[in-house]
């Protein structure tokens, strides 16, 4: 994640002629994507199937989603771990995991994968917070990807690391990477390979530009089945970044790296007045089709002023996240305050209680995103709808179903 500061006035003017001003021409076909009509357009093809459900004819059948296929997620910070230093309390756990399972199926270890919290002095690998992290989202059936293998930031490395001379630090590289991966095979298979390497090169700078390469492929010598992702912020959040981040993939595949997916940061902490229209989102999410890579929103957050304008931003772009058919998951980065890396930006307040970016969220998730209906079967005993994908529970006649509609298949045929 990025380091939240006042930009200097350089990079403000620079991310202000990225912005189209008003009268230049901007690309008709992107224009066209960012009405609220096609956004709706493009959630029904890619997000919802065709259900048909089979019966008696006038039976009434009631058609009730419990969860998403897509995946909403969130990051986990340490303190859910009862070893963690800053541990919550028992009342505040048993609360933080009530809104978790209520609002999310899918969650990233925040810090607590990364390697200056795994292994704070040399051979000294501890994974006991991770652990009981996994433990816990897994007892509640919400899977976790992997942050992050590596980090190209020098700040954010261990002292002892950075004093090692070159042989010495290509070894540690690779005791992490034997060390992560075989931890966690048959619980987490997809991880950030080398975070943020638009912003840091300390690996490259000391190792050479192949180590990219090398970690890579350590990786997947532990385990094949791995995903490995890119990611990177200034990529959608106004997108100063996404031109140059769109290269990188592109040298990192033609060189050979086995780069499995997109995974972009979408941290809104840029102070000023550059607003991130859907025009630019939507056209700074195209860019990354051609590499027909699985892209996530890894890092989401609203950091403006006012409860009221997070919410606003949330209900912008969150639509074009989820329209877009390369986007798998997106990732709110924490959502309760107490915790928060910018405690004012989280969906839920220290109490628990709800903010208005809260109820926005829910309102598309479990509302505008979510099928729920009863009907009464035709002549024929059919009822048949448009759902979105994931689990259901559907009853017809005093009878009762628990089904899956699936984006691989597209329709669910259901008799009773």
């Amino acid at each position: 994640m990025p380091s939240f500061r006042a930009l200097p006035i350089s990079l403000v003017l620079t991310l202000a002629a990225l912005v189209p001003a008003a009268g230049q021409q901007q690309d008709t076909a992107i224009l066209a994507k960012v009405t609220p009509q096609a956004i709706a357009s493009r959630i029904d093809r890619h997000r919802m199937g065709d259900l048909v459900v089979k019966t008696r004819p006038g039976a009434t059948v009631r058609i009730e989603q419990v969860r998403h296929e897509f995946l909403f997620g969130t990051a986990i910070p340490n303190a859910l771990a009862e070893s963690s230093p800053d541990a919550m309390t028992p009342a505040e756990r048993r609360q933080y995991l009530d809104v978790l399972v209520r609002n999310f199926n899918y969650a990233v270890h925040e810090n607590a994968l990364k390697w200056y919290d795994n292994e704070k002095q040399r051979g000294v690998v501890d994974y006991a917070v991770a652990d009981r992290i996994w433990r816990i989202a897994d007892s509640l059936r919400i899977p976790m990807r992997g942050h992050t293998v590596y980090w190209e930031k020098e700040e954010f490395l261990m002292p002892w690391l950075r004093a090692l001379p070159n042989d010495s630090l290509r070894k540690a590289v690779r005791d992490r990477a034997v060390s992560l991966i075989n931890h966690y095979e048959g619980r987490i298979d997809e991880f950030d390979l080398n975070n943020e390497m638009l912003h840091g090169d300390f690996f490259r700078r000391r190792l050479g530009w192949g180590i990219v390469s090398e970690m890579a492929w350590m990786v997947k010598a532990q385990n094949p089945k791995v995903k490995l992702y890119v990611n990177d912020y200034g990529i959608v959040d106004v997108g100063y970044n996404a031109g140059p981040y769109a290269q990188q993939i592109e040298t990192l595949l033609a060189n050979g790296v086995p780069i499995d997916g997109i995974g972009i940061q979408a941290h809104r902490t840029i102070p000023g007045p550059i607003d991130n229209t859907p025009y630019m989102v939507q056209r700074n999410l195209d860019r990354f089709e051609r590499f027909a890579l699985p892209i996530k929103i890894t890092e989401a957050l609203f950091a403006y002023d006012t409860d009221e304008r997070r919410a606003a931003e949330l209900r912008k772009l969150f639509p074009i996240y989820f329209a877009h058919p390369r986007v798998e998951a997106i990732l709110v980065w924490g959502f309760w305050e107490k915790p928060h890396w910018i405690p004012y930006s989280a969906m839920w307040k220290t109490d628990f209680t709800p903010t208005k970016q809260a109820e926005a969220y829910r309102d598309l998730v479990f509302r505008e995103w979510w099928t729920t209906t009863t009907a009464t079967a035709d002549r024929n005993g059919e009822v048949r709808t448009r759902a979105f994908y994931g689990d259901y529970v559907i009853t017809a006649g005093g009878r009762r179903r628990e089904v899956s509609l699936r984006k691989a298949e597209g329709k669910l045929d259901v008799a009773f």
